[in-house]
């Protein structure tokens, strides 16, 4: 087994390092660093993505002849370890990362040519409709109902948990096409535009969210919306398969590289309140430890990651790896961010929403993506359950791994 970065190895990484000092905005870094009061906007995100998009460096997982960056596995690690770095994002993952990836496999060519070059350039953004009232960790159970009616299905049902549905100009969907006796048969996976008729988006409010800021999820309901059949992803029925070729693409992220700089702030903060806060030695010699013991786990995470790389650039499969990558990942995020609110103790409370300050809260754990220790620590308990919660990760890894 290697882990070691080769020569070319290291010379990408000094050119990625080099253009995201050059590349990424002062005034974003600024936003997102200075002030916990607010997110990046999707002007912030759509002019950073095209600005990945010119450079060739937007699809990491795409594959070159639909312009992708035909990165190596090495240096797609490597490209998220400096992005981490410098706490540049990178691309928002529905269009580019979740669904480009399933219209490549089982899409029409005219849907390639259609929507392929305007997900790559973010003209166009997708929001995910997978998730339902009572139909979330159990998917196949969902009852969006999808009626034929000529040339067009008719949508009617509600999704939920829909992140940035506020924004998105689609929305890709599973719905139900047919009610068989295996509910996974009678799936369908359909792209639909969110300007048709019939389509509602309404806020969920949630306790991670700003003062004055913009939730991040939403209820979508459809009410008798009309979609073209020529926007069905394979066939008709066969949506199961789509759904299960996508979340290989929700799973398989690095964890180490946005850990390791977000235990760094934790290492700053503690110098800080140390400094300020009147702590007794005894919890500060406790949150020390706990700050070493996450270090440990973080690197344990990181090697194993890298053995994961030096097997796929080998071309071996991944398998069950990429549940226990999201299992253990996730549960990482959790414990970093339920160190940084007993770290801030007092200080992480959450904004009083009723009348907000600049300053009332400490810099975000994880970056631009959150509003604070507490409002990251509210939005972290939901990333053992999304993509296939933790549970069913860990009867993937029986299953496959011991043979249970």
């Amino acid at each position: 087994m290697n882990i070691e970065f080769s020569d070319k190895d290291r010379a990408f990484q000094t050119e990625v390092r080099s253009w995201l000092e050059s590349s990424w905005p002062i005034e974003m870094r600024d936003k997102q660093g200075k002030s916990a009061m607010g997110r990046l906007s999707k002007d912030d995100l759509v002019n950073w993505q095209k600005k990945l998009a010119k450079k060739g460096w937007a699809a990491t997982n795409w594959p070159q002849e639909h312009g992708g960056a035909g990165f190596s596995a090495a240096e797609n690690y490597i490209f998220d370890l400096e992005r981490a770095r410098v706490g540049a994002p990178g691309v928002v993952p529905f269009g580019i990362t979740m669904v480009a990836p399933v219209i490549m496999k089982f899409g029409t060519e005219k849907q390639k040519s259609e929507f392929l070059p305007k997900i790559l350039n973010s003209d166009i953004w997708f929001c995910q409709g997978y998730s339902e009232p009572g139909s979330g960790s159990d998917l196949a159970s969902l009852g969006t109902l999808a009626t034929s009616d000529g040339d067009f299905y008719v949508v009617n049902g509600v999704k939920t948990w829909t992140t940035m549905a506020q924004h998105a100009d689609w929305i890709f969907c599973l719905v139900r096409t047919s009610k068989e006796e295996i509910p996974q048969k009678g799936i369908s996976f359909v792209l639909i535009d969110m300007k048709t008729p019939g389509i509602t988006v309404r806020p969920i409010q949630t306790l991670d969210q700003p003062p004055a800021g913009e939730q991040e999820i939403n209820m979508v309901y459809f009410e008798n919306v009309k979609v073209p059949k020529e926007n069905l992803i394979g066939e008709e029925g066969k949506g199961w398969t789509c759904a299960k070729y996508l979340l290989e693409f929700e799973r398989g992220n690095a964890y180490s590289p946005a850990l390791k700089s977000a235990i760094r702030r934790l290492e700053v903060m503690n110098e800080e309140l140390s400094r300020g806060q009147g702590f007794e030695s005894s919890d500060l010699d406790s949150i020390g430890k706990r700050i070493d013991d996450l270090q440990v786990q973080i690197l344990a995470m990181e090697y194993t990651e890298l053995r994961i790389l030096g097997a796929i650039s080998s071309g071996q499969n991944v398998g069950p790896e990429s549940s226990m990558l999201k299992t253990r990942g996730t549960e990482l995020q959790q414990a970093v961010t339920e160190l940084a609110v007993d770290l801030s103790a007092y200080a992480g409370m959450p904004f009083d929403q009723s009348s907000a300050n600049d300053g009332d809260n400490y810099t975000p754990v994880f970056g631009s993506e959150h509003n604070g220790v507490t409002q990251d620590y509210f939005n972290t308990r939901k990333v053992s359950i999304y993509a296939g919660s933790n549970e069913i990760q860990r009867n993937i890894m029986s299953k496959l791994v011991l043979g249970l």
